[in-house]
This record gives structure tokens, C-alpha cells and sequence, in this order.
């Protein structure tokens, strides 16, 4: 599907151009990257109001939680095993898996904290402190969702953050705490996402 101009249809979900069986935001000038299956259409076709605080979700998801948590890890692992300590490794290695994972927190925090701006509708100081933006991005969402004890989900995920962080050098298999905590950010974030988008439905826009 082309749009004959971008004034002439409204933002919302659409038939993906690309041909694939699939709706894809249009943004009022130009395709976005959201999209979502076919569902059961209905009549009306709804705006997407919160556009971009949808696409920085969307990213969070597909990139930012997955940098922030897996730079964390390699960050704290490089340094629980640094040449000199117990159990150390080359020091290529090391100093490569370090950088990697900066790296990656860099850009973790990044997108963390445009995801805070959307949220909140306005820069705040948190949002440029590396860790605490995800924290807060996590209460923020979990309010959005209407849920009940957003500050236990936060203290649930900073404690088991910390647990990983203070026993990396002897407990390896602790990274399992920072896939459960990435893994429930994105199952949160995910069903905020669904909540602002709304179903897919048939478009009624005249396009050509």
C-alpha cells in the first residue's frame, strides 16, 4: 500500500506494505517499525495516540533490555574474574568482555532513558542515571498497567540485580537472576505496548 500524501491518512494500524500478513503503524508520514499480527478485525480504526511513547517501548524491547542486561553481565563477569583475582582469565579476554559490555550498558542506558522521557513527558534526573532509569522505567510501567505494589517489582528486581552483582566471582550461575529480571522487563513492557496500541483493525482511510 502507498499513501498518496502524508496529510491524506490519518496515523493508526494498517495492512503492512511490504505484502507480509501483518498490520503496521503508520505515523501520518511514514511507516514505523511497530507491528503486530492479524487479529479479529473490527470496525473502527483507532489513532495511535502515544506513537512514540509506543516506538520507545517498542525499542526498549527489541534492543535496549537486552544491551543493559547483557553488558551488566559481562561487565561484572570481566571483573570478577580480571587478571589477579581467583579465578582469573587472559587478560585479552578480560579487558575485551569489559569493553563489549560498556559498550552495550551505553546503549542500554540510552534507550532506557528515552524510555523514561516518553513515560513521564518530560526529561528528569533519573533518566540519565545508568540503572536507575530501568528501575524506574519498571514502576512507571507497571503503574501504566494499572497494577497494584509497582515499588515491590522494583525492590523484586534491584535485590536480585544486586545478588548477581555481589556474588559473580563465586556463583556464576547467578546470571540467571539477570535473565529473569530482562525477561520480566520485557514481559511488562510488552503488555504496556499491547495496552497503548489496541487491537489491529480494518482501515477505512482512503489510500492508493
Amino acid at each position: 500500500m502507498s499513501v498518496s500524501s502524508p496529510s491524506s491518512v490519518p496515523p493508526g494500524w494498517y495492512p503492512d506494505p511490504s505484502g507480509l500478513r501483518q498490520w503496521r503503524v503508520w505515523t501520518g508520514s511514514s511507516w514505523s517499525e511497530l507491528t503486530r499480527a492479524y487479529g479479529d478485525p473490527v470496525s473502527a480504526v483507532p489513532l495511535v495516540e502515544s506513537l512514540s511513547l509506543i516506538n520507545a517501548l517498542h525499542r526498549l524491547v527489541r534492543y535496549g533490555i537486552v544491551a543493559l542486561f547483557s553488558g551488566l553481565g559481562l561487565v561484572v563477569g570481566a571483573l570478577a574474574h580480571w587478571p589477579g583475582t581467583h579465578q582469573p582469565t587472559p587478560l585479552w579476554f578480560a579487558a575485551t568482555a569489559s569493553d563489549a559490555g560498556i559498550a552495550l550498558l551505553v546503549i542500554g542506558s540510552v534507550l532506557f532513558a528515552l524510555a523514561l522521557r516518553e513515560l513521564e513527558g518530560r526529561w528528569t534526573v533519573f533518566a540519565f542515571v545508568p540503572g536507575v532509569n530501568a528501575l524506574v522505567v519498571a514502576a512507571l510501567v507497571t503503574h501504566r498497567l494499572g497494577r497494584k505494589s509497582p515499588v515491590i517489582r522494583v525492590i523484586t528486581e534491584g535485590v536480585l540485580v544486586a545478588l548477581f552483582i555481589a556474588n559473580a566471582h563465586s556463583q556464576p550461575w547467578l546470571c540467571v537472576a539477570l535473565l529473569i529480571v530482562a525477561l520480566d522487563q520485557m514481559q511488562w513492557t510488552l503488555a504496556l505496548v499491547d495496552q497503548l496500541s489496541g487491537p489491529a483493525t480494518i482501515p477505512t482511510p482512503t489510500a492508493s
